[in-house]
């Protein structure tokens, strides 16, 4: 039987023997999972090399319902505006009907325009059809888009416009380019929102004007403004900005702690928001000492509402989540000045305690080396399940270990879903295919309906089990894995690129 298994082909980061994804399947779990900064085993630039070269290596057209998949089933932010930026050289009129799915927001046209100029597609310039569509979305956009695009820099919105020129469609629209980019403006002209924060710039006494937030946090504010923002921003800004709040004061204010904690775990306005479960683990991981234990508390109540959401799954269920020492790098990867400290282990986590709260028999079985004991209690919070993965220790990786516990206990399973960084060494040997799939062949020999879930949190071109009907390799994480994982149990046999062909461009 051994000889039948697929031979590997290739070794991962750790040199150990692997499957190598194809160019479409590689493209796939890159471009809806990638953050283009450096991770455990590997760094941005070959993150982005390693991009580059599965697009360039399939049709421009899988190249365009990747980017488009991207934003929009995996909200992904850099990818998708970089896949866009390498058909204006690949394919320009697959271009311009990624750019207007894809570019739907003030952040994503200056991250588009930044990848054309930095040269990473090979121009550095914008060119004549991406500056048209470039000046088409300034022209189309409305006011309050405008304004929301008008923070952050590198490029800011001023840059944008002093490129593209846009023809101004009114004389509000006028003034407010010529307000943007320092030039002569018609004052009375201006929207009134501008306006309004001309005023407030001019007599701080006057009541704070409905402007994007990062505006005014530009000035220095009082702790009653700060505690004014604290009920104005939206729930998701809220959510990100609660060490932004602490730091200036506003928790000082009478009332704003109460206040915050109640927006952050109302019923209503979760339901309406639907914040996915690892938004809200990054808040928690996120909040300093200066958010109070209050505002915490209800972050936790927001995530354990979210995970109310996570599907239940039929048949007998085992998640083995990795507790190996690479397993504590940032979930995504390390950034000067800004990792994550949510981390690969948290996210094991999270998909465990998701997993246990709605499938209340299911078994637990981390591993590094070899199986850990350790027990968690399914109506546990999701913190203190990850303190207790994360206090095991480290070691080295083995996939295959989990399942070779099961074939020792000849045990009777449905579905086995493995969270880890993919980087198996410890059970790395000369046979033909990998541990882990001849321990799976062995497993599906007494369980002929079962099936394998491969979550890689952290992907690098290479997975331990090759995809099959009955096996899915699922890419970096978001929350939409626990959908994926209840389709795929429930026999849907399609793998991502399938999913990603059926995207219309």
């Amino acid at each position: 039987m051994a000889r039948l298994l697929p031979r590997t082909d290739t070794v991962n980061r750790e040199g150990a023997p692997a499957y190598a994804y194809g160019p479409e399947a590689k493209l796939a779990q890159l471009a809806a999972t990638g953050t283009l900064s450096d991770t455990f085993y590997g760094a941005a630039e070959t993150q982005l090399a390693d991009l580059l070269d599965a697009a360039k290596a399939v049709d421009p057209y899988f190249v365009a319902q990747a980017a488009i998949y991207a934003r929009r089933s995996g909200a992904m932010k850099d990818m998708p505006a970089l896949l866009a930026a390498y058909l204006t050289v690949a394919d320009p009129d697959l271009a311009v009907a990624v750019f207007n799915r894809v570019i739907d927001n003030g952040r994503m046209l200056r991250n588009f325009v930044q990848i054309m100029r930095s040269g990473q597609v090979g121009r550095t310039s914008l060119g004549s059809r991406p500056k048209r569509l470039v000046q088409r979305w300034l022209e189309q956009a409305s006011m309050p888009q405008l304004m929301a695009a008008a923070t952050g820099k590198d490029p800011s919105l001023a840059d944008v416009v002093r490129m593209v020129h846009p023809r101004p469609a009114d004389a509000a629209r006028k003034a407010f380019y010529g307000w943007l980019i320092g030039r002569p403006y018609d004052v009375a002209a201006l929207p009134a929102e501008i306006a309004a924060f001309e005023a407030w710039k001019a007599d701080r006494s006057l009541p704070l004007p409905p402007v994007p937030f990062e505006w005014l946090t530009a000035f220095p504010l009082s702790v009653e403004d700060w505690a004014v923002l604290s009920t104005r921003i939206g729930w998701q800004a809220l959510r990100m900005n609660l060490n932004t709040l602490a730091r200036n004061g506003a928790f000082d204010v009478a009332g704003v702690t109460e206040a915050v904690a109640a927006r952050l775990a109302e019923p209503q306005a979760i339901a309406k928001v639907r914040p996915m479960p690892y938004q809200l683990m990054v808040a928690l991981g996120q909040a300093g000492d200066g958010v109070p234990l209050k505002v915490q508390a209800a972050l936790e109540d927001a995530l354990e509402q979210s995970l109310g959401r996570v599907p239940s799954v039929p048949g007998r269920i085992v998640v083995c989540p990795d507790v190996s020492g690479s397993m504590r790098s940032p979930a995504t990867g390390y950034r000067k000045g800004a990792s994550s400290k949510v981390r690969c282990i948290d996210v094991a986590a999270l998909v465990a305690a998701g997993m246990l709260r709605t499938n209340r028999d299911a078994r637990l079985l981390p591993f590094e080396q070899a199986v850990v004991k350790l027990k968690l209690a399914a109506n546990a919070r999701v913190a203190v399940n990850a303190a207790k993965l994360a206090a095991v220790g480290g070691g080295g990786t083995n996939v295959s270990a989990p399942l070779a516990m099961l074939n020792a206990e000849r045990a009777k399973v449905d579905l086995v879903v493995i969270v880890s960084d993919n980087e198996s060494w410890v059970d790395a040997g000369r046979r033909g295919s990998t541990a882990t799939m001849a321990e799976w062949n062995k497993l599906k020999t007494r369980n002929p309906g079962a099936k394998l879930v491969c979550l890689d949190i952290q992907p690098y071109g290479t997975t331990q089990a090759r995809s099959r009907a009955d096996i899915l390799n699922v890419g970096g994480f978001s929350d939409a894995v626990f959908d994926t994982m209840a389709r795929f149990a429930a026999g849907e046999t399609r793998d991502w690129v399938e999913i990603i062909k059926e995207v219309e461009v």
